[in-house]
């Protein structure tokens, strides 16, 4: 890819000068791309008569309805006239049943269901401007929502009732101190508790190995013997690794170090201007492959399980295919978290990946030579702004409630840059013409397939991921012609990774194994027909790490000082720590 204008590079050096600005005011997103989405479908909808006349039939119906549900509603609390949906929780509290509080929900409701048959199923949009299209009405419609306004949420009114109007003093003192704090950039009050080394990232370990790209941790054995084969964790690039080792009591790395393997992680450099030109082969030879080296010298002729987290997953995929292009045969299984591997439905992520919203991003990261953490934070806030903008503001600003921070929360703000070309590089070769899945991935200048894995696969998906939706996640199966097997897990792609055994939190998952001379098994009837347990599915993942080792060994010492892998520094390392 050619990430410099070669004709009329004045006008294009404006152009991105422009760009860049206009992006700092959009925060990164194309407002071109969400025109043309709004064009495409309003002009389709003026010359669709019969869609008209379908909005107003539904309009006429839906204002019936809520009239008649109003005539009689004081007679009848508790009843309703539509339903919220499972995962919309606005609406729950029992003071939403009384009137008019429940007229007021429902018939925003009704509105919101409208809006939705307007703007889905008009003949000859595209379904990306359709997903758009559908995506920012229903923003739209979230910002208006009854719960986010002192007068229209009985919550709130009982709250300052009860409170005599403390809520909304402490609300007000909640909102400026975020304002201020906001433009100070100070980090959220709590954040100083969960320090990657104190906090969180308490694992004992060192580092084994350092490049310009990534920092190897080795954790130190915790059991008298371990597993023979190591287990490499490869976390995505867009994330600090720690996510997979916060307080002690979450981390999934104290877990499988507990349960007797050898683990290594990687801890990827969080870039700067300098690293705008490295790309995805730098990820992969010097991230990936270079831990594969690093570990095959300190823990010599011993096979490595390796294990992969969203993106890192999909990197440790490729790697996994060209090794086996190369017939290198040091890797013997491969467990991928929330990691895809065909990109054609990557949920409502994939509604900021069109040609024109990457052109954009590529002028916005050309000022900088990186994305800015930030910036990716506001897109995923965006993805579920319903829980994490508009729940937030009422909890904070309208009960006045002061929600503590917690590990995860404090990971999250714990934002990462993304190199220019890398970023250029993945989102278009992956998301936009889903080069690995179709075989036209290059590395080294000829394509690597999937198909070539000849090791067994771990894949896990979570019920609620709008990063890498499980049906996405589930096409494993499709891809690859070896032993999967297929996890199902509750929550979203970070609460149902952090998802430790132990009580108090309901937790369940479904497992099943298909053999590599299976026949394929679609998502809705394997999800109707795996069986399901309680409970955290860590074990299920160091069950299967077990059943694909050998026999248990005498721990191995940190680094290999022989061979040229001291021990560096004691973990978390200092990649982790650069803000």
């Amino acid at each position: 890819m050619n990430n410099s204008p070669t004709k009329h590079q004045p006008a294009n050096a404006l152009d991105q000068v422009v760009h860049a600005k206009l992006a700092h005011l959009t925060q990164g997103i194309s407002p071109v791309s969400i025109a043309g989405a709004y064009m495409d479908w309003l002009m389709h909808l003026a010359i669709s008569p019969g869609k008209q006349q379908e909005l107003m039939s539904k309009a006429v119906r839906k204002t019936t309805r809520i009239g008649l549900h109003a005539l009689k509603s004081p007679a009848t609390q508790g009843e309703s006239c539509i339903e919220p949906l499972p995962q919309d929780r606005r609406f729950a509290a029992p003071e939403w049943q009384q009137w008019p509080f429940n007229l007021i929900y429902q018939s925003f409701l009704l509105h919101q269901q409208w809006w939705y048959n307007a703007t889905t199923g008009v003949q000859g949009v595209t379904a990306h401007h359709e997903q758009i299209t559908t995506f920012g009405t229903r923003q739209l419609l979230d910002m208006v929502s009854p719960s986010n306004f002192f007068l229209t949420n009985p919550e709130v009114l009982s709250q300052t009732l009860k409170t005599g109007g403390t809520n909304l003093l402490q609300g007000a003192q909640n909102q400026v101190r975020d304002m201020m704090r906001q433009a100070s950039g100070q980090p959220l009050p709590g954040t100083e508790n969960f320090v990657p080394g104190k906090g969180v990232a308490v694992t004992p370990g060192k580092v084994v190995f350092r490049n310009h790209l990534i920092e190897l941790i080795q954790y130190s054995p915790q059991t008298e013997t371990v597993f023979a084969e190591p287990v490499l964790i490869v976390p995505s690039w867009i994330m600090k690794y720690y996510i997979l080792d916060l307080s002690p009591g979450n981390s999934l790395v104290r877990y499988l170090v507990e349960n007797g393997h050898t683990v290594f992680i990687v801890s990827w450099k969080n870039p700067d201007s300098s690293d705008r030109n490295l790309g995805m082969d730098d990820y992969l030879k010097a991230g990936v492959m270079a831990a594969i080296d690093a570990i095959s010298a300190i823990v010599p002729e011993r096979k490595i399980q390796a294990l992969g987290y969203c993106l890192g997953g999909t990197l440790l995929t490729m790697a996994a295919a060209f090794m086996a292009r190369s017939h290198d045969h040091r890797l013997n299984a491969l467990a991928l978290l929330a990691s895809e591997l065909d990109f054609t439905e990557p949920g409502e992520l994939g509604l900021f990946i069109d040609e024109s919203q990457l052109a954009f991003l590529d002028d916005m990261m050309a000022e900088n030579g990186y994305l800015d953490g930030k910036q990716m934070a506001g897109a995923f806030a965006l993805l579920n702004s319903r829980d994490l903008v508009w729940s937030h503001m009422k909890h904070e600003y309208l009960m006045g409630h002061d929600q503590p921070i917690n590990d995860l929360a404090a990971w999250n703000l714990d934002a990462t840059r993304m190199p220019y070309r890398q970023h250029s590089e993945y989102l278009r070769r992956l998301y936009l013409r889903n080069d690995l899945a179709e075989g036209r991935y290059l590395v080294d200048g000829k394509p690597i397939a999937l198909t070539d894995i000849r090791v067994p696969f771990f894949s896990l998906g979570t019920q609620h991921d709008t990063v890498s939706p499980w049906h996405s996640v589930y096409k494993v199966n499709l891809l690859t012609d070896v032993e999967v097997t297929f996890c199902l897990t509750t929550g979203g792609h970070n609460v149902g990774i952090v998802n430790p055994p132990g009580p108090g939190v309901k937790r369940s998952y479904q497992l099943a194994t298909r053999a590599a001379d299976d026949r394929y098994i679609d998502p809705d009837t394997w999800i109707s027909t795996a069986p399901a347990h309680e409970g955290s599915w860590w074990p299920a993942l160091a069950n299967w790490l077990q059943q694909h080792n050998g026999q248990r060994v005498a721990p191995p010492p940190a680094g290999n000082p022989a061979r040229g892998y001291p021990a560096l520094a004691d973990a978390p390392g200092h990649y982790v720590l650069t803000p």
